[in-house]
């Protein structure tokens, strides 16, 4: 059974990917993850944040006192010889590189435009063998058009698409207006590949402390029916890979996004659930579905359930929400 697929450029033995999460962090458990028969990796991310902390201490340790102290302008260390988190970051690229034998996909976090932008270029530098651009932002300002939400993403793409020579795959939410239109700009802005979709994690109220509190809950399998959607429909119309990320846990959850059009389909909860070993189920799995199925390879499955390909194309619009809602059967009343 053919497996491979292509993703980014990347030429990939099987489209089983672990997203970036927390067995991503750490080298011992990215070599698990390979043992286990990971295609590729998606390192867990580096946050703008993090960046303009570190940034912002690093300034103030170079200049706090100087024009009080003649020993302060050689008490510190050189910028160079600082030891700041984000370094680490791009040691752990380097060390997997070395350590790995399959690609390593970095990725970078952020909501605004600025210079941390820049540091992509690090990481290709570190030996990326691409980029995931995390755009995450929660718009809150009423006066802020939609237009201007767009643009913002769009600059984002293109600051770190002249940065860096290495593809860059842009990790979006779902929550724009014109979903398709949006897409259509970030590739024509430089992106190489799209990742659908990034999981908003909502806060939660401590009812005794009353405090407000980071909820993170674990996908389920049917989370993978908003980016199958949207994969189906894009599938075919952009120049650009196409990945399915959340709800990704079983074998025919991955399939069934192939069908969509999607080159990789990557996993995170169902891996912190059963452990790295589960992408081997996974795989064993589809192998067999395929070959009950009479498929020969992914490529021949691949996108052939998209809106492109399918009988019905109308299935992804607004007519099968009608159908759906309609056709949905009512419980009997009690006692009858």
């Amino acid at each position: 059974m053919d497996l491979k697929t292509t993703y980014l450029g990347l030429t990939l033995e099987h489209p089983l990917v672990p997203s970036a999460g927390p067995l991503t962090e750490k080298l011992d458990d990215l070599k698990r993850l390979e043992d286990a028969g990971a295609a590729a990796v998606v390192l867990h991310s580096l946050f703008e944040e993090q960046l303009r902390i570190e940034s912002a201490e690093l300034d103030y340790h170079l200049s706090h006192g100087v024009e009080s102290y003649p020993e302060a302008l050689t008490y510190f260390p050189e910028p160079s010889e600082f030891r700041l988190g984000p370094e680490d970051y791009l040691e752990l690229i380097a060390g997997a590189k070395k350590a790995l034998r399959i690609p390593v996909i970095a990725s970078l976090n952020g909501s605004t435009l600025g210079g941390w932008t820049d540091y992509a270029r690090k990481m290709q530098e570190a030996g990326a063998d691409a980029l995931e651009l995390n755009i995450y932002n929660i718009p809150t300002d009423p006066d802020q058009s939609s237009a201007e939400i767009e643009d913002t993403y769009v600059e984002i793409v293109r600051a770190v698409r002249s940065a860096v020579t290495i593809p860059v795959a842009v990790k979006l939410s779902p929550f724009f207006t014109n979903f398709a239109h949006v897409a259509k700009r970030l590739v024509a802005a430089g992106a190489n590949g799209l990742v659908l979709f990034n999981r908003f994690y909502q806060p939660d109220i401590d009812l005794e402390t009353l405090e407000i509190r980071p909820n993170v809950l674990l996908s389920t399998p049917m989370a993978m029916r908003l980016p199958l959607r949207w994969i189906a429909i894009l599938y075919g119309r952009l120049n650009a890979s196409l990945a399915a990320t959340s709800g990704v846990h079983r074998a025919t959850d991955a399939i069934k996004l192939l069908m969509a059009g999607a080159d990789v389909t990557m996993m995170c909860s169902a891996l912190l659930r059963h452990g790295p070993q589960h992408l081997g189920t996974v795989k064993r799995d589809m192998i067999a579905w395929l070959e009950e199925h009479e498929y020969e390879s992914v490529a021949q499955l691949k996108g052939s359930m998209s809106q492109k390909n399918c009988p019905d194309p109308s299935a992804f619009e607004r007519a099968q929400y009608m159908r759906a809602l309609t056709t949905y059967p009512v419980p009997p009343a009690r006692g009858s």
